[in-house]
């Protein structure tokens, strides 16, 4: 079971690396931890943060539908944080180097921090409107090829990390991780779970010990710990296992306990559901409703174009200053801008009145340089549409 496990976290971070290194795609655009980040400033201003994209929300969604199926699964089978801060520990222990032993109650207490992390970060995050902690996230220093952005603290975190995990076993995960913290009130009422059996049990207490999150097993009927990572470590201990001392599964009236692969198959389910929901459902991570336009138009039209200079959160508040603008070019039936902010030629989507304007009124709009009246200035467009010439010349 360990060894199941142990194949499939090498499996995700093998797949992690392979998308950033050699694909060359942004890790954090698939961080379900961006999801939270950026729920607050989608939902009040229809934007994304700099650098995430709504495949986060859809990796976010997969990872709370694991958690309510699976409790902490993701935790234990996918993040690169805990795949790596385990085997560490592992490598440490058959060198000899003895583990800490942290009281259960000193643990319940340090496990209370990862609330207050997830607290100042989004309340950092959501305040500034960016991604203010970038500049200490270990996992962005970890799997990342954006050498110039990791900063000094980082390093400094990820290697804390590293040395707790010699020591202690996955204590950033335990105690610190704001994810976790996200993943707690989701996790306790799971549907499936450990449970014991105590007229087979032996009362042996390994199960107890062998426990990465410090759950008193051995004491529970059922664990509705909602820090379980479904881990599999106390089944696979278990002295009795083959006579359902211990067992992991459903509630008893859909069953008396399910093999590990049912696990891992719901975990890549899950995930490849995100992935392909991603480009099934493309979500604007951009989105503009014009103001004190009236009611809408019976009648609409929308004109797709590919916008280069569009490459992220700030460049596309400004080519809404472009769409919005108030001289000679000025676009009176525009309704609504949808965007996918990106590197290269960025699909853009703009929703308008054709009894009032067109499609050339738009691109027009967007490439001619904009007064400034506050500055005294004119100001050039930074945006070229794809298969447009503003000066007629092609």
């Amino acid at each position: 079971m360990t060894r199941t496990r142990r194949l499939v976290q090498i499996g995700f971070l093998a797949l992690t690396l392979i998308g950033v290194f050699l694909v060359r795609g942004n890790a954090e655009r698939w961080c379900p931890f961006g999801g939270v980040e950026a729920i607050y400033l989608y939902a009040t201003e229809g934007n994304m943060l700099c650098s995430l994209g709504v495949s986060n929300f859809y990796i976010l969604a997969a990872v709370l539908l694991i958690t309510l199926l699976l409790r902490r699964a993701f935790c234990g089978y996918v993040c690169p944080i805990g795949a790596l801060s385990e085997w560490i520990h592992a490598g440490t222990k058959r060198l000899g180097i003895r583990p800490l032993q942290v009281p259960y109650r000193l643990d319940r207490v340090l496990a209370k921090l990862k609330y207050v992390v997830l607290a100042v970060i989004l309340y950092f995050t959501w305040t500034f409107g960016e991604l203010e902690f970038r500049v200490a996230d270990p996992c962005y220093a970890l799997i990342s090829r954006h050498g110039e952005d990791i900063t000094f603290w980082a390093y400094v975190v990820a290697a804390a990390i590293v040395v707790g995990a010699v020591f202690m076993l996955i204590p950033f995960c335990r105690w610190l991780c704001p994810l976790a913290a996200v993943f707690h009130p989701i996790s306790r009422f799971a549907l499936t779970s450990v449970r014991r059996d105590e007229d087979v049990c032996v009362n042996c207490g390994l199960c107890s010990k062998v426990c990465p999150t410090a759950i008193p097993v051995a004491k529970l009927k059922n664990v509705t710990a909602a820090r379980c990572l479904s881990c599999f470590s106390c089944v696979e201990v278990c002295p009795k296992e083959e006579h359902g001392a211990i067992s992991w599964g459903p509630p008893p009236a859909l069953g008396r306990r399910w093999p590990q692969g049912v696990l891992v198959g719901t975990l890549l389910v899950c995930l490849a559901g995100a992935v392909a929901a991603v480009y099934a459902v493309p979500l604007p991570a951009f989105s503009r409703v014009a103001e004190g336009r009236g009611e809408a138009p019976a009648i609409t039209a929308a004109a797709e174009l590919e916008v280069y200079g569009l490459s992220c959160r700030g460049k596309a508040t400004l080519f809404s200053y472009f769409i919005e603008r108030d001289d000679e070019f000025e676009i009176p039936g525009y309704l609504k801008i949808e965007a996918w902010p990106g590197p290269g030629a960025a699909r853009t989507r703009i929703t308008y009145d054709p009894s009032q304007t067109d499609e050339q009124a738009i691109k027009e709009a967007l490439t001619e340089p904009y007064y400034d009246g506050v500055g005294d200035v004119w100001r050039s467009s930074p945006f070229d549409l794809a298969g447009y010439d503003p000066l007629g010349l092609d």
